[in-house]
């Protein structure tokens, strides 16, 4: 619970530690974990010092142990070992400080760390960290390529040599950091979030060369992995040689097995380029070549047609057949003139057979009385009458003789009286002529 306080009413500082004595005595003993970074055994003294360390942040704590402890491991433990130490927390209320008391210490062996590995492996698999969808591609000619490696190394060598051998033009923007040791996973991860902040970064390259296992967990850290993945720019990671694998690999966007082997997946090579180019040129002008030769050999071919050696032979093939075409329509007109002609001689001859004019050319007289009555029967005149009488070439009068007059059935030239044509066949006389 809180304590009371105030500033008229403070807590000596002895005070003040002893109750912090008090709570860390609570505690009790705890299994802590940590990778040894001092280790202090001075001559005849009982007691063995160490400093204790957080592989994945900055922070460390004092241990000490009885000499017969650490005697135990004393061949297994060294300085950079990873351990796992049986303690009791202290306080030490003069100076106010906090240390470990350890009754056994127990060397992390290399099965453990394996076996660790792989659980964080299948752990960081299970979230979807290592899936190839979420893998950014690397861009083809990178401006300005960030370098994660240690100081003057050979990985940093090989990559600058190698990507400037490439492509003379490159630049970098190199971070130097430990590679291995407790203070390899802040530095690594500081130095890739600094490059990924920077927006003229277009592709960060982790390098280390090759290493024990322990050399390299740095590489397999899960905040490093994390910080990794968390990256918007791609990440290559060269770390080790080809058998190395720590998870850096899994979840960085591109594996090299070597730093000269990011060097050159990173970097395009200029005479490659240069060469890719000059096989483009001849393949596209061998294509245009191609297609002028097509079409200079498909002109030749139109060129080479009828059609335009002789353009003036399918204009006098329409000539003939407009030609034909007009005198078959002629002859056509022709006959069809021709048949209305004979048509029309044939009527106006039946006309002409069958008109009045006709029949007075024969000889026939139409009789007409004054009133222009046509005569058709003798009983229709009276002796003395005088009628009209029309013959084809003109007309007279006649006058009606009173002989024949009572026998009105008799023929022409029966001393009637009545002209007659010169026919004394039927229809003679004024009947028939009106007819």
């Amino acid at each position: 619970m809180g304590l009371n306080t105030s500033a008229e009413a403070p807590l000596p500082v002895g005070q003040v530690s002893r109750l912090i004595g008090g709570w860390i005595e609570r505690l009790g003993q705890v299994w802590v974990e940590g990778q040894i970074t001092q280790l202090s055994r001075r001559p005849g003294a009982g007691v063995v010092f160490l400093t204790l360390r957080d592989p994945s942040h900055d922070i460390s704590v004092s241990v000490t142990c009885f000499r017969q402890v650490y005697d135990e491991v004393a061949d297994a433990v060294a300085e950079g070992a990873r351990v796992v130490v049986l303690a009791k927390p202290e306080w030490y209320a003069p100076r106010g400080q906090l240390s470990l008391r350890a009754t056994e210490i127990r060397p992390v062996g290399i099965g453990e760390l394996l076996a660790r590995l792989e659980r964080l492996k299948r752990s960081l698999a299970s979230e979807g960290l290592f899936a190839l969808d979420r893998k950014k591609p690397l861009p083809f000619l990178p401006q300005l390529i960030g370098l994660v490696v240690g100081r003057a190394s050979a990985a940093e060598r090989d990559v600058l040599e190698n990507a400037r051998r490439r492509w003379p033009a490159v630049r970098f923007e190199v971070r130097n950091v430990a590679v291995q040791g407790v203070h390899a996973v802040p530095q690594v991860i500081q130095a890739v979030k600094e490059l990924d902040a920077l927006d003229e970064v277009d592709v960060i390259i982790v390098a280390r060369g090759g290493g024990s296992v322990e050399d390299l967990l740095p590489f397999s850290d899960e905040e490093v992995v994390r910080a990794v993945a968390a990256a918007r720019t791609p990440v290559v990671s060269a770390i080790g040689h080809e058998p190395d694998s720590p998870l850096l690999d899994l979840v960085a966007d591109l594996r090299a097995s070597t730093p000269t082997d990011a060097a050159k997946k990173v970097v395009p090579d200029v005479g490659e380029e240069l060469e890719r180019v000059r096989q483009l040129r001849e393949r596209g002008l061998r294509a245009v070549r191609g297609l002028l030769d097509r079409e200079e050999r498909g002109l030749a071919h139109a060129i080479g047609r009828p059609v335009f050696v002789h353009p003036q032979r399918m204009v006098e093939t329409r000539e003939d057949e407009l030609e034909a075409l007009l005198a078959r329509s002629r002859r056509t007109l022709g006959h069809l003139l021709d048949r209305a002609d004979s048509e029309l001689r044939h009527t106006l001859a039946r006309v002409v057979a069958l008109s009045p004019a006709a029949t007075l050319e024969r000889g026939y007289a139409v009789l007409q009385r004054e009133d222009g009555h046509v005569v058709r029967s003798p009983e229709e005149v009276s002796a003395g009458q005088v009628l009209h009488a029309r013959v084809a070439r003109g007309s007279f009068s006649v006058e009606v003789a009173a002989e024949g007059l009572a026998e009105p059935a008799a023929g022409p030239g029966d001393g009637t009286g009545v002209e007659a044509g010169p026919d004394d066949g039927p229809g003679g006389g004024a009947a028939d002529a009106a007819g």
